[in-house]
């Protein structure tokens, strides 16, 4: 697949997962979009999903190969989707993402960020905050 083919198979992921289109989804990842791509801002489609608090997306780019723990780096969309997802309160999203080995103790920005604990905790989002004890996150 050319290049500019897998960019815009890219950007229309994203826009699914904005979106929540599971079925639009499907069918981009069976035409060959990537999962743990970004796309032209470097906006992963997991890290939508997450803030979307679209569990059911967020489970079907992680089954195709999507990196559980890969910062977005597009404008407005920086950070780990588990993070994302502690900070709205999404904790469905945050079970799918930990299920699938999303670690709870990573702090986003490279390691120079808040913890998905830190952002459930300000949210303030106690369920959520309780998932993530309970997978081990301090």
């Amino acid at each position: 697949m050319n290049r500019r083919r897998r960019k815009k198979l890219t950007r229309r992921l994203v826009e699914a997962a904005l979106l929540e289109d599971g079925a639009r989804v499907d069918a981009l990842l069976r035409a060959g979009a990537d999962p743990a791509a970004g796309d032209g801002d470097g906006t992963t489609p997991l890290y939508v999903a997450s803030v979307q608090g679209a569990a059911g997306i967020a489970r079907r780019l992680l089954a195709a190969g999507a990196p559980p723990d890969a910062e977005s780096a597009g404008p407005g969309s920086e950070g780990t989707p588990l993070c994302a997802a502690a900070c709205w309160g999404h904790t469905e999203t945050v079970r799918t993402l930990l299920a699938h080995g999303a670690d709870p103790g990573l702090r986003e920005d490279h390691g120079t960020g808040w913890t998905p604990l830190e952002w459930a905790i300000a949210g303030p989002h106690p369920r959520t905050a309780a998932v993530l004890r309970a997978a081990g996150a301090r």
